[in-house]
């Protein structure tokens, strides 16, 4: 590449390029989501590395704001950009500009919630359970029921580590494996519930290594990935259709099932740093982004016990 002619955009498909070379399909995909939506805001027109500026950037968040997208997804898109200049930087194909991303937003907002009511995730825990007593082949709406249950008992496990799981994995009833997103092995003992469930669902194919019929195609490869993506939106589709079914007051999504965990788990009263050892995150500062709508919503409650205090002398409990 030319040193002084460097653009994003050649820069995106360089590191999109090594990703996939590497077999990280996920990674890459969010780079090329990133680059085209860019593409979108220049309109079509390449820019070279030495034009990239907080005025480029600010505007570039606009953009995506007035799309509607999430802030979430702005700091991931612009985090994918800061990546790719930082390389472009190394390799001097660029000059390091100080403070260039200082102005445009990369932090995370649990600006959404994702958490089942309490009563809600109740009742659906206990209605599987109940069902556990009928047939041995639950028909597609069960199996639905059974494997979101099934991903909140095992710590709200990601449905990504779901479809990923070998059979190898589970040793009697105790599930040992790495989280996909972090690399943290994580050890679970699922009590005789989740072992019935797992039995209900489990992959019949006997020359498959999965421990769930989600994926077929060799782990690690394109295929691989595509055919998740593909299993994602297929489990989230028929979640959306039985939550509706259900009646349920939140949004019954994969996410859902994780964040639920967690909130329980908070309202529990456990620890943050327990809960994020359990869910495997890659520090406290993640579990806290989970948790911090209900934080904020405790500081609330004592600042009215203290207002209360002060008013009438006497502090409510």
């Amino acid at each position: 590449m030319n040193r002084n002619e460097i653009t994003l955009q050649e820069m995106f498909s360089s590191v999109i390029g090594e990703l996939r070379e590497g077999g990280r399909w996920g990674t890459a995909h969010i780079y090329r989501s990133a680059a085209n939506a860019f593409v979108a805001f220049n309109k079509g027109q390449p820019l070279p590395m030495r034009r990239l500026s907080p005025t480029v950037l600010k505007r570039f968040e606009n953009f995506l704001r007035q799309r509607n997208c999430r802030w979430n997804t702005v700091s991931t898109y612009v985090k994918t950009i800061r990546s790719v200049y930082h390389r472009a930087v190394d390799r001097k194909y660029t000059r390091y500009v100080p403070r260039l991303f200082e102005h445009v937003y990369t932090g995370t907002r649990a600006d959404r919630k994702k958490a089942l009511e309490t009563a809600d995730i109740g009742s659906l825990v206990r209605e599987t359970e109940k069902g556990l007593q009928g047939s041995p082949l639950p028909n597609a709406r069960q199996k639905t029921k059974i494997f979101f249950v099934l991903m909140f008992m095992l710590r709200g496990i990601p449905f990504v580590d779901l479809a990923y799981l070998h059979k190898r994995d589970l040793q009697g009833n105790v599930l040992s494996y790495r989280r996909r997103k972090t690399g943290r092995a994580l050890t679970v003992s699922l009590p005789p519930e989740a072992m019935q469930m797992v039995g209900m669902v489990a992959n019949k194919d006997k020359e498959s290594p999965y421990l769930f019929p989600i994926l077929q195609s060799e782990e690690g490869t394109e295929a691989a990935y595509r055919e998740y993506q593909s299993a994602l939106r297929a489990f989230n589709r028929r979640l959306n259709v039985l939550g509706q079914c259900l009646g349920m007051q939140s949004a019954l999504t994969t996410y859902a099932a994780r964040h639920t965990w967690a909130t329980m788990a908070y309202h529990c009263e456990i620890h943050p740093g327990i809960i994020s050892e359990a869910m495997g995150h890659s520090s406290i500062t993640v579990t806290e982004t989970y948790l911090k709508p209900f934080s904020n919503r405790k500081i609330d409650e004592a600042n009215q016990r203290v207002i209360s205090f002060v008013r009438s002398g006497a502090c409510i409990v």
